[in-house]
């Protein structure tokens, strides 16, 4: 009995101890596994199974000759063949080889590798395994549109060989199958690691018009719309990221398309603060700056005043010196303009923004500028019904109301035409309501000269009187 049990115990051990190592691998497997060590001739590599794996040093040397790997360091090879009790593996098969490891490198989906040597009709002549000439057709060369083929003459990569025909002399090769079996390899990995959600490191590959393509793991590219690159709707693509650089995204998703095809979202703009959550730290209400339009409509103009921060330029805001009704005549999208902050909005997310505020406004002050009585040269700015509109300086008009018109002698002044310089005096100043009444200057000053002459005899005046003294004493 005791016997008994001790044999269901060791068959069990057994059973654990090969879950524990790992499935036996075969011959066109794809391992992943660290470098145990590394001698003269080979390197050693812990397969996960109870058998090490062992590579030619050779076949890991990088394109300069040299070996940049150490021990512990993680690689990627296939294996090659078993045999009494080895593991043989390699990054592919052999520069040099006949009929037979062709076909044994399609039976078992090994890679090799080859040289495109040139284009042809429908594809790419390829050379593989030393001098053996393979096809491989232009939708076969990758897993998305190659768009100047020329540029893949003299470039050394791995294929999977599809097809050996008569004797080796009918080769077609594919390297797009490669890429989707890679492919579909790291996008299971991939989604065991990450979800919608999180926030990772990427690389970019592509810079598009209309956003750019982000690796996010080996042979694996996520899609960054143009609308989730930056808060900034301002920036083209080409201005915020170059080809090579790393940068953080945030996964969005992914969704599997058809014949097999992966869309993976991503985001660069969620991957960085929201410059709404801390606008009120930055800006308020009251404060001037800089900002740079970005849109122009019928009612004002859009103006960003920080990346990812937006507010509107009513077309009543863009000037005090005159009537804005075509926003486009006096900005463009692209130009900079100072800005007064009057309101922010962030549940709303919404900015009021003024151009004639942050220029200044001319009726400051201007009851201190122009008290009654002031003698002022305008210019006659145009002729109403209820009088004539006088500009005093940029942005203040006055109005000298029709009755004093008609009450003044000068028939002059109502021929005036719009520039034409005006005298003008200072009744009253509401500086409130932007209201500045007006009179001729002429008016003012004989008012002003029977004010200061009332002992005056017949419009002589003092002097007069004088004068008539002397007369009428020489007569007598």
């Amino acid at each position: 009995m005791e016997e008994r049990d001790e044999e269901q115990s060791f068959a069990r051990m057994l059973a654990e101890s090969e879950m524990e190592s790992g499935p036996e691998l075969e011959p066109g497997d794809r391992v992943r596994g660290k470098i145990i060590s590394i001698g003269k001739d080979h390197v050693y590599v812990d397969t996960g199974t109870k058998t090490d794996g062992v590579a030619d040093r050779e076949d890991l040397l990088d394109s300069e000759g040299n070996l940049a790997l150490e021990e512990g360091d993680s690689v990627e090879l296939f294996v090659v063949s078993r045999h009494q009790g080895e593991i043989r593996l390699a990054s592919s098969f052999g520069a040099h080889g006949g009929v037979q490891q062709l076909m044994q490198a399609m039976e078992q989906e090994i890679p090799v590798q080859g040289k495109v040597k040139e284009t042809c009709k429908g594809g790419f002549r390829v050379q593989v395994m030393g001098n053996h000439l393979a096809f491989c057709p232009m939708s076969q060369m990758d897993n998305r549109m190659v768009e100047d083929s020329q540029s893949l003459v003299g470039e050394s990569m791995t294929f999977l060989v599809s097809r050996v025909e008569a004797n080796g002399r009918n080769i077609v090769v594919s390297r797009r199958a490669l890429k989707d079996k890679e492919q579909a390899e790291s996008l299971h990995e991939f989604s065991r690691n990450y979800k919608p959600g999180d926030v990772l490191q990427g690389t970019v590959t592509r810079v598009e018009p209309y956003g750019v393509f982000v690796e996010v793991a080996p042979g694996l590219e996520g899609l960054v719309h143009i609308s989730e690159m930056s808060w900034s709707r301002s920036l083209a693509p080409e201005e915020i990221v170059s080809v090579g650089d790393t940068v953080s995204v945030h996964l969005l998703g992914i969704e599997e398309k058809d014949k097999g095809q992966v869309r993976i979202g991503l985001s660069m703009k969620q991957a960085q603060a929201d410059p709404w959550e801390s606008i009120t730290e930055n800006f308020e209400p009251g404060s001037v700056v800089e900002g740079v339009v970005t849109r122009v409509a019928p009612f004002g103009a859009f103006v960003e005043i920080s990346p990812g921060l937006e507010g509107l330029v009513h077309v009543s805001e863009m000037s005090y010196l005159k009537r804005v009704s075509k926003p486009e005549e006096e900005v463009q999208p692209g130009q900079k303009v100072r800005v007064k902050v009057k309101g922010i909005d962030s549940l709303e997310r919404r900015i009021s923004l003024s151009m004639r505020d942050a220029q200044g406004d001319p009726w400051e002050g201007v009851s201190t500028r122009y008290e009654k009585g002031t003698l002022v040269e305008g210019k006659m700015e145009k002729q109403e019904d209820f009088g004539m509109l006088v500009a005093l300086e940029p942005g203040v008009v006055g109005l000298v109301p029709r009755s004093i018109l008609h009450q003044n002698q000068d028939s002059s002044l109502t021929n005036k035409k719009p520039g034409d310089r005006v005298n003008v005096a200072v009744e009253s100043v509401d500086e409130a309501n932007r209201r500045i009444s007006l009179q001729p200057a002429d008016s003012v000053q004989s008012e002003e000269w029977q004010s200061y002459a009332p002992a005056r005899d017949n419009g002589l005046g003092s002097l007069g009187l004088e004068l008539k003294k002397a007369m009428e004493k020489k007569k007598g």
